[in-house]
């Protein structure tokens, strides 16, 4: 009995050795002709869903805006765009009972860009980006247990701001290569 107790104590130990946030990507050539103007986070709207712990609209609008200035704000080569992000709903796990109740954090986004030239929407309808928390041995036994909350913001906001960026990839035809006459 007591080999198992010392035994989960240590998995417990070594689980919260894990990582909190996705590593930073490369900056994708598709990008080429983006430079993030505004990056404009709003955190009024959050919904905190069931069993999560409380986190403030100031503390996701700087989490958010910090990882999104971080991932994004890299790209510096031409067209100005600006970002308007809301956090729709989140859920920052608690602390559960483990490999029982071994709660995910998540959180849920909508995402406008807006071409400075041009003076309006690219997308007319937001973007909703789900994200989850990385994977990770801490996360293995419920990320409530080995990560603060604090830690668990930042990780999702990494994880956001990176599917931001792939999601603006993606559509990397809205920000065709400006013409020398313009």
């Amino acid at each position: 009995m007591w080999k198992m107790i010392v035994g989960l104590l240590a998995l417990l130990a070594v689980a919260g050795c894990g990582g909190t946030t996705a590593e930073m990507t490369p900056r994708s050539p598709a990008l080429s002709s983006f430079d993030l103007g505004h990056n404009v986070v709003i955190g009024t709207t959050a919904k905190k869903g069931p069993l999560s712990r409380d986190a403030t609209a100031e503390e996701w609008v700087e989490s958010l805006s910090s990882a999104i200035d971080a991932q994004i704000g890299r790209y510096d080569a031409g067209g100005l765009y600006h970002l308007g992000v809301s956090v729709d709903q989140f859920v920052l796990a608690a602390p559960g009972v483990p490999l029982v109740l071994s709660p995910k954090s998540i959180l849920q986004v909508s995402v406008t860009v807006w071409d400075n030239a041009k003076g309006q929407k690219i997308n007319k309808t937001p973007e909703q980006i789900l994200v989850f928390e990385s994977f990770s041995g801490g996360s293995l036994l419920g990320s409530g247990l080995t990560r603060s909350r604090e830690e668990q913001m930042a990780g999702l906001s990494a994880n956001a701001a990176m599917k931001i960026e792939n999601w603006l990839i993606e559509n990397a035809a809205w920000f065709a290569p400006l013409n020398d006459a313009e």
